[in-house]
């Protein structure tokens, strides 16, 4: 059951506050062309989401605890503690989730940008335009 093991919940948690901030950064973005905008949202999305094999020393002597978790947290907590043989991998690791992200968002943009240059291609140009006046400019409202 969802609720009897944390895990799951925190995993589940984990993943709408991740769609939540990802979705808020896209669009406080939206000042940027879209090119950079999708670009730096799938990075971060890359960071976010990338996960990584953690192991934790427990009290008790010669005993650890270990699981999956963002490698950005185990990251972050390799490097609060100072533990260089944690941190490099992991640091490593996110640098290609962020890499992979970063490529992800190009490919988004690639394949937008020429779904709509086919479109352009097939529209003629110089077909009338629907109000028959056949210019197919822009035309200002009239009134009366």
């Amino acid at each position: 059951m969802l609720m009897s093991d944390s895990m799951p919940l925190l995993w589940l948690v984990y993943v709408v506050l991740s769609l939540v901030v990802l979705l808020t950064g896209y669009l406080g973005l939206g000042f940027l062309p879209r090119l950079p905008r999708l670009v730096i949202t799938w990075a971060v999305a890359g960071v976010m989401w990338t996960p990584s094999h953690f192991r934790l020393p427990l009290l008790d002597e010669g005993e650890f605890y270990s699981g999956f978790a963002p490698a950005v947290m185990v990251a972050a907590v390799a490097f609060l503690e100072n533990n260089r043989e944690t941190f490099l991998p992991v640091a490593l690791l996110v640098a290609v989730g962020a890499g992979v992200g970063g490529l992800l968002g190009l490919l988004m943009w690639w394949r937008g940008r020429a779904r709509g240059n086919d479109d352009a291609v097939d529209r003629n140009d110089d077909a009338p335009a629907a109000d028959g006046r056949g210019n197919g400019e822009r035309q200002e409202p009239v009134l009366g």
